[in-house]
This record gives structure tokens, sequence and C-alpha cells, in this order.
């Protein structure tokens, strides 16, 4: 492994590369947000103040409308933040250009509750999609990709299949595979689990923790269901959309 030579690197270099690592790699700072215009403009985020670390897994709580899709979109580039700060992987997305959100999208990783897959795809096609966006992999590349990722999720006997062919589980999994081909250093997962039964919602988020801690990503997680609180490092809890003082 090569070292810093001190002679071309200025003598601060290891603060600045210590500072850098401690960066958060999602940091919300009196972030607000709002949906309509002139009289039907209503705030849906309020001085939402959130950071999470490299490698945390943090799953967001509360209930329904409550601003936690919201709060997802924003950080994963989906819409435009509007007042505050939002900074993801060090880039401000606060008043960002489109440009600069759809750099953003392209680092993440997401799964929603319905698994999204198209139905014309086989599950190979689908998760392939998950790297088309990036033009430095090649097209044996991202077939053998993949595959690989499909074998990862115990799924390389049904790469052939197309999602009515797949269980709900199944296709669940493929969406995770897909998600998580690219290498995402970020993984936003909205109700991943609402439409599994309580064995298969098991294996998708233990799964989920599986992959992301061997490839050292950070999974941001929203939930209703209580039967996976148990694979956080911390919760957190939305209400009228405010973060609860009582998060940890």
């Amino acid at each position: 492994m090569q070292t810093l030579n001190s002679s071309v690197y200025p003598q601060n270099t290891d603060a600045r590369l210590a500072a850098a690592v401690r960066e958060p790699v999602i940091a919300a700072h009196q972030l607000s947000h709002f949906f309509g215009h002139g009289h039907l403009r209503k705030q849906v985020l309020f001085d939402i103040d959130l950071e999470i670390n490299a490698g945390e897994i943090v799953l967001m709580t509360g209930p329904s409308g409550s601003g936690k899709t919201t709060l997802l979109t924003l950080i994963g580039g989906l819409r435009s933040a509007q007042t505050g700060s939002l900074r993801v992987l060090g880039q401000e997305l606060c008043g960002a250009s489109a440009d600069t959100l759809t750099l953003a999208r392209r680092q993440n990783g997401y799964i929603f509750q319905a698994h999204n897959l198209h139905g014309s795809l086989t599950a190979l096609q689908n998760v392939k999609m998950g790297l088309e966006l990036h033009a430095h992999f090649s097209w044996t590349e991202m077939i053998d990709r993949s595959v690989q990722m499909l074998e990862h999720v115990g799924l390389g006997d049904r790469i052939d299949y197309y999602p009515d062919d797949l269980s709900g589980g199944q296709k669940q999994r493929v969406a995770i595979a897909r998600a998580l081909v690219s290498h995402p250093k970020i993984v936003l997962a909205d109700e991943p689990t609402a439409a599994l039964d309580s064995k298969s919602g098991r294996d998708v988020v233990n799964l989920m923790q599986m992959l992301a801690k061997e490839q050292g990503c950070t999974i941001l997680l929203v939930t209703h269901d209580n039967r996976i609180l148990d694979i956080a490092d911390r919760i957190v809890n939305m209400e009228d959309g405010k973060l609860s003082p009582n998060s940890v």
C-alpha cells in the first residue's frame, strides 16, 4: 500500500483525512420541506437534524403521513431539498441542480415496499438495470455481477424467471440484488417488508443486513414493522414532520 509523502502533502493532511472520515454520510441540519404553493403551501418537515455515519443501519419509524418517506426521497435525491442543509456523501443537496441530483441518485440503492420489478424482464435483466446507469461497466461485467448477486441472495436457480413466476419474498430478493449490485454507498429502503409474511420479511432484512455489512454501505430503512427493529444500530422516530426527542 502506498503511503503519503510528507514532502508532497502538507503536514495537516492527516488531520484533513481524519475529518473526512468522521464526516457523516448523511447530515441534515434545520432541514424543512413544503408541498404546494401560495395558500395551498403546507409544511411537511420541520427543522430536521439527523446525522448518519458510514456503515450504520438506521431505522426510521413513525405513523403514516409523518414525513418519513418525504425525508427518504430528499436524501435519495429524488426531489430537491428546499431549506436548511442536507449533505449526502459530502454533497449539498439543498437547492441542488437537476444534474447534481442525478449524480447523487447514482450513488444510492433503492428498495421499496412494492418491489418495482419490470414484469417483462427476467430476474437477471432486472438486476442488470442497477448497473446500466454506470458507464464504466462492460456488458459482460454487468451480466457477471448480476448473476453473482442473484446467487448471493439465493436465487441462482431463478435468474431466467420472470416476476410473475416468483414469490413475494423472491421478488424482494431480486429488488435487493438490484439495489446492491452496483455496491452503492447508501441503501434507502421504504417499507421493504410491508407486503411480506413474517418469515419472508425476516429473511429479507437479514439479507439486507448481511450484504450491507459485507459491502460497508449505510442503510436508512423506513418501517412500521416492529418485528425487524432488532437489526438497527439506531432507531429514529418521526412524528408530524419532526424527529421526536426520544429517537436513539
